[in-house]
This record gives C-alpha cells, structure tokens and sequence, in this order.
C-alpha cells in the first residue's frame, strides 16, 4: 500500500524498516540525513505530479512510501490481552485512526473492527500517525460471536452510549471490552442488550454528543485507570 505524509512517513521508516520497499521523494531534504542514507537503494525521485497523482490529490508533503500492509492478528492472539476496543460498523478513516491513535498511546491490547467487509488500511495508517503499524488489529463481521467468545474467557463488555451509567463513577473488570457504535447510529438496540455495561460521558453544558473519537479518548483514559 501507499502512505503518505511526512509524520507517518517518517514513523513508519523508523520503525519498520523491514515493511518498506519504496520511499518516494518529492522534495529535496525532506529526509534526515540518517535516514536517507539507511534508505539509499530503495529511494525514488519523483516530479510532484506524479506524487500528487500517487497521493490521489492528498497533502503528500513530499513523502510517500510503499508499505506492505499490515498483517491482521488471530483471534486467539486477541483473547491473550485485556483491554480491547471494538468497533461495530465504523467506516470513517479519520475517526478510526484517531481512535487508533489514543488507544496505542492509552495501552489497549487490540482494536477489532466488526460489521465491515474492508477497510482503507492506507488511509488509516495516515490518520492514525502510524499507530496502525504497530496496534494488533483485525476485522471480523460478526459482533455477537465476538462478544459470546470474549465473554466465556472473562471479559466484561462495556459500550458508550448517553443513557449509559457515569464513566467518572464506574469501575472496570480487568478484562475489559470497550465497544463503540457507528458515527451515526451508534450501537444498535439488540448489541446493546448483550453488553454488560453502557457508559455515559457526563456534559457540564447542554450538547447531543460527542464525536466518536472524542468519546473515545475519554472512555479509553478512564477504562485504563479505573481497574477494580
């Protein structure tokens, strides 16, 4: 796959070299000096209209490498961990890769994706910095198996959802699922009924909601600290 970018870029080459076939550059001293000389026989030179039509129009920044995508993560090597975030029916780069984004940096474990074919792995390596490249990922269609097979190893699920109980309240099982619905239904009647637990963010001013990767972030903050 195509990334592109300098931040991600530069992530990606210093952390996964082994990943790397091409680094395409579009301007000159773009890359530190280390790295280009680590990177010398798999350097490209390209005119920025092929950069662009590489990028498909996106803010390349000059840098763009190709990148083997990542591997997808067995369910069993999901089971290993603790604390998943699972996505039912997210579709949205952006959000995904800032959910990716703070869960690497929060500790999660792994981030399932389920009520989804396929994703934009490219996109989502861009928008989440890099994270994708190294956070156990996997997409797996079916939630309530997920959940039932979770369920029997231990873990208690949780979900986000405004007629949740008061995530600043709640404490959490050490095996712990944190489920997140779509951008714009969020998560449906009949998963809900199989969760163990919803969870509200508390407003101090009259508002709908927050975005997806907002509430997040703060289910994510608190969900790691909050351990019974």
């Amino acid at each position: 796959m195509i990334i592109y970018g300098k931040q991600v870029c530069l992530y990606a080459l210093t952390r996964h070299k082994e990943k790397i076939s091409t680094v395409y550059i579009a301007k000159k001293g773009i890359l530190p000096q280390a790295l280009y000389e680590a990177y010398q026989g798999r350097i490209k030179f390209l005119e920025n209209r092929w950069a662009q039509a590489m990028s498909k129009g996106g803010n390349h920044q000059g840098l763009l490498l190709e990148i083997s995508e990542p591997l997808p993560v067995s369910l069993e090597q999901i089971k290993q961990g603790e604390f998943i975030v699972v996505l039912d029916g997210l579709t949205d780069a952006g959000n995904i890769g800032a959910i990716m984004r703070t869960a690497y940096a929060l500790g999660v474990d792994s981030i399932v994706a389920t009520g989804v074919k396929q994703l934009p792995l490219a996109a989502i390596a861009r928008t989440s910095s890099g994270a994708l490249l190294d956070m156990p990922f996997r997409v797996q269609q079916h939630i309530l198996d997920l959940l039932h097979e979770l369920s029997q190893i231990g873990f208690v699920s949780y979900g986000a959802s405004m007629e949740g109980d008061a995530v600043e309240e709640a404490r959490f099982s050490q095996k712990r699922v944190l489920v997140l619905g779509s951008e714009d239904k969020g998560i449906s009647k009949k998963i809900k009924s199989k969760l163990d637990k919803t969870l509200s963010i508390s407003m101090e001013r009259s508002f709908d909601s927050l975005n997806v990767s907002a509430a997040a972030a703060i289910l994510i903050h608190r969900m790691g600290y909050a351990i019974k």
